[in-house]
């Protein structure tokens, strides 16, 4: 990226249009780098942006095995599961939920997560500042951060999958349910895959870290959605 950004000192001036014979010029005319530039940082901050690069992604072949495959299956699987209540309706914990990752981070230990999206670029993987295509809202394949969305029910379900570097293959998913007698419950639940040894070792080493970190998140998670809804009351 670094040459590529240099060249920008460099005028390109192109002296072909060819293309000219099969698409028709614009009536207004070229846009210009600068004005090209400001548009398109303006549909970034209206979360106007349709299309970007970071969804570009490699499916994995159809006999793969996938977290929600029975124990049967005959694969070891590592899980951690977390449940936290809230007195937000579901469709309000929905909407933290969807809107995770970014910039509006992972509601658990920032410097943990930034410490981890750091290792994973240090050893050729994405990185965790990959952000996401829209604030808000999310597709099926569409990147967030180092992770991919594999499935994504609106209103009920997301299951993300990791694109960090990991010696298996690892998911994260979230379930919104309504509470009986008012609220909501959302239900977190990271699935592994181990690749080898160093996959249960790679397991084992970061287990103990897991107790701190998701059942931070799915607190943090269902306490904000809380939050929010007695401030729009106000």
């Amino acid at each position: 990226a670094v040459p590529i950004i240099s060249s920008l000192q460099y005028d390109a001036i192109c002296t072909e249009h060819d293309i000219d014979q099969y698409i028709d010029p614009p009536a207004a005319g070229l846009t210009g780098y600068r004005r090209a530039v400001r548009y398109a940082l303006a549909k970034m901050r209206e979360g106007e942006v349709e299309t970007t690069w970071q969804n570009a992604t490699v499916r994995g072949a159809p006999s793969d095995l996938l977290p929600s495959d029975p124990d049967w299956s005959g694969h070891t699987v590592y899980t951690d599961r977390q449940e936290a209540d809230s007195a937000a309706p579901p469709e309000a914990l929905w909407r933290v939920v969807e809107g995770i990752g970014g910039d509006n981070g992972w509601y658990s230990l920032p410097v943990a997560w930034a410490a981890r999206g750091w290792l994973d670029k240090l050893v050729g993987g994405v990185g965790l500042r990959r952000g996401r295509r829209d604030p808000d809202r999310l597709a099926p394949g569409e990147a967030v951060d180092f992770w991919r969305v594999e499935t994504l029910e609106r209103g009920r379900f997301l299951r993300l999958r990791a694109e960090m570097k990991v010696p298996g293959r690892a998911w994260l998913e979230f379930t919104v349910e309504p509470r009986p007698g008012g609220g909501s419950r959302l239900i977190q639940r990271a699935v592994f895959f181990p690749s080898g040894l160093g996959g249960r070792l790679y397991w084992a080493a970061v287990f103990p870290f897991h107790g701190i970190i998701f059942s931070g998140m799915a607190t943090t998670i269902a306490k904000t959605a809380a939050t929010r809804i007695q401030v729009t009351k106000r």
